[in-house]
């Protein structure tokens, strides 16, 4: 498994814990749709929350939350919406990020509606 993949999975990792350590009820872990996926999708209150993880071994280039383009949040939106017809959803859903970077220090950042539908 190459390094990419390995610290990838790490921060999806810390991400599902630190939601279920808020409280969150975690429904699915990366749910795909076509080619699009969806890191992880939690329940939280009332809302469906679909939260994409970024992990970065530094911020040298950017914090990790930057690199969620235009483009992959419209991908999010799409799986997002055929997730919640699938599922019969009645209610909304928000969109947040895990923002992680590894290097100096471990820092995770939770970013709450980080972008809209």
């Amino acid at each position: 498994m190459n390094h990419n993949l390995q610290q990838g999975l790490k921060g999806e990792e810390l991400a599902r814990q630190h939601i279920e350590q808020l409280g969150f009820k975690v429904k699915e872990r990366n749910w795909r749709y076509r080619k699009k996926e969806i890191d992880l999708i939690g329940v939280d209150a009332d809302d469906l929350v679909i939260i994409e993880v970024k992990t970065r071994a530094s911020n040298q280039h950017g914090e990790p939350q930057d690199f969620v383009s235009k483009t992959k949040q419209a991908y999010l939106i799409a799986a997002a919406n055929a997730y919640a017809r699938k599922i019969n959803w009645p209610g909304s859903i928000r969109f947040d990020i895990v923002a992680i970077t590894i290097k100096p220090k471990l820092k995770l950042e939770y970013l709450r509606e980080a972008f809209y539908a």
